[in-house]
């Protein structure tokens, strides 16, 4: 597997989820993948789950940006940190930065992903909670 076929599909995973394509974005997983995000939530199958995430993500947010800044790639793998930017439906903003571990299979297609960031603080700006720190 090559550093370029990783990167395209950690950059669409980003492009699609930002553009609120779920098509698209289950297209970069295998039968199997699966996500945890937040780790520490249940894992979610995303070809079962992924129209019920979208879902979710479109009743929340009016518009979404996310930018991986870094990509570190090991064998199939990727480290990937990245800055999310959303405007609520509500027109607040939230910001949130978080790093998501990708697992690679030898078609490539994302076996697994991980993602470490603070889902709470960022809902809580979208809703305008000021009780929460960031």
């Amino acid at each position: 597997m090559t550093k370029e076929t990783i990167e395209t599909v950690v950059n669409s995973y980003f492009t699609n989820m930002a553009a609120m394509n779920a098509e698209a974005w289950a297209e970069n997983f295998a039968e199997d993948g699966f996500t945890y995000d937040p780790v520490g939530k249940p894992p979610s199958n995303v070809q079962s789950d992924y129209q019920k995430f979208f879902e979710l993500l479109s009743m929340i947010f009016a518009q979404l940006e996310l930018t991986p800044n870094n990509i570190f790639i090991v064998d199939n793998g990727a480290a990937v940190k990245w800055t999310m930017q959303g405007v609520g439906k509500n027109g607040n903003q939230g910001v949130a930065e978080g790093i998501s571990i990708f697992e690679i299979n030898e078609n490539g297609k994302i076996k697994q992903v991980s993602s470490y960031w603070d889902d709470a603080a960022m809902m809580a700006q979208i809703k305008g909670d000021s009780t929460i720190n960031n």
